[in-house]
């Protein structure tokens, strides 16, 4: 059983497309905690008006039959209500920061909306809707995920907060957020952000938990489960970098203080450490405590007030495309980095335990984890 996945659509396109292939049969599918995994994605304080547009749900085309999966290639649709791709005007103004110039040059297109509606992050629709799919897989195995929000442009919290707590309540004018202790300072930073016409990034978390040790190898450079999440990861738009358990951190300390001290606990028979300094990944391998993943996120690249920029058609000194876009998305790209880790981490389980339905895999599975408590 091997993972895979392909998406398809443009921003202001018909639709947005999955095709996943390596799930196995028997799975059922949980169509209502997809889409509430897509309704995560679209929240959060600092989200622009698309979001009040859309509502995004799946529509399944292939690979499921009474509910379960067949074991062939599934396939998702997300329509867009927002469709008007046509009637859009033509660009030639790049954003500074965006994909507009260096896809305009790599492609040959010197309408540069033909790069922006794929370059878009409405892509990740899609992704959040694939990793919903692998989440389901992964909850069979008692492995689930959540993110968090640890830092807002120059506002850090003493608390990490959870992705919940800075929801947009969309019906308000002006948006506030609901939360008034730990995010109110985070909150006030978007707001008067966008009332500068400006935007802000920020860092954000994400644990796995309950993923047993052994997944992923150090004998090849593209079977490290480290590179394979962070890379996942980067792939979001706007990711700038990537860390794992106390990341940049340890470079400033000694061995003795970031190495995690090994233990045994009888009673339970597995082997256990007391801190989590290397995030659960040790030499490429999971080693069964908590993987934790944190991400630096840099502003979204439209401004109402926008930057400096050549127009590519006269090469004359011109500002910015303006699109309508969001002031910060930071709450909202945890969960899409929750939905590509868990795909990362299920591919990993597919390569060590296999299977080509869910009671195969199942059966594999327990039988790996009786031999761990009897190492």
């Amino acid at each position: 059983m091997h993972i895979r996945y392909l998406t398809a659509g443009e921003s202001h396109g018909k639709a947005l497309v999955s095709i996943i292939e390596g799930i196995p049969s028997g799975l059922t599918l949980d169509i209502a905690f997809i889409n509430k995994e897509l309704g995560r994605r679209m929240e959060g304080f600092g989200r622009g008006k698309r979001m009040r547009i859309e509502k995004d749900r799946i529509e399944v085309l292939s690979g499921v039959r009474k509910g379960k999966t067949l074991g062939s290639p599934i396939t998702f649709l997300i329509k867009n209500r927002d469709f008007k791709i046509e009637s859009l005007p033509s660009i030639s103004s790049p954003r500074p920061g965006h994909a507009d110039l260096a896809g305009a040059l790599k492609f040959g297109q010197p309408d540069i909306r033909n790069i922006l509606e794929r370059a878009s992050a409405r892509e990740t629709a899609s992704r959040v809707a694939t990793g919903a799919l692998v989440k389901t897989l992964l909850r069979e195995f008692g492995i689930d995920f959540l993110s968090r929000v640890i830092v807002i442009g120059p506002v850090k919290s003493e608390k990490a907060f959870p992705f919940a707590k800075m929801k947009l309540l969309a019906e308000k004018s002006p948006v506030r957020c609901v939360d008034k202790d730990a995010t109110n300072l985070m909150c006030r930073a978007i707001e008067e952000a966008g009332l500068d016409g400006d935007t802000l990034g920020g860092i954000f978390e994400v644990i796995a938990r309950g993923v047993p040790a052994g997944l992923g190898s150090y004998a090849q450079w593209d079977r490290r489960l480290d590179s394979n999440l962070t890379r996942a990861i980067m792939s979001i738009p706007g990711i700038k970098g990537v860390e794992i358990g106390r990341g940049f951190n340890v470079a400033s300390e000694r061995g003795s203080a970031v190495h995690d001290e090994i233990f045994f606990d009888k009673r339970h028979k597995k082997f256990f450490r007391k801190q989590n300094n290397a995030g659960g990944i040790e030499g490429g391998i999971s080693n069964g405590e908590d993987i934790v993943l944190r991400a630096a996120m840099k502003p979204i690249a439209t401004l109402l007030r926008p930057l400096n920029s050549i127009n590519i058609k006269t090469k004359g000194k011109t500002k910015a495309q303006v699109e309508r876009a969001d002031v910060c998305v930071v709450p909202s790209c945890g969960v899409i980095a929750e939905s590509v880790s868990a795909i990362e981490i299920a591919r990993a389980m597919g390569e060590k335990f296999g299977g080509d339905s869910l009671a195969e895999m199942k059966r594999n599975y327990s039988s790996y984890i009786k031999q761990l408590t009897t190492f």
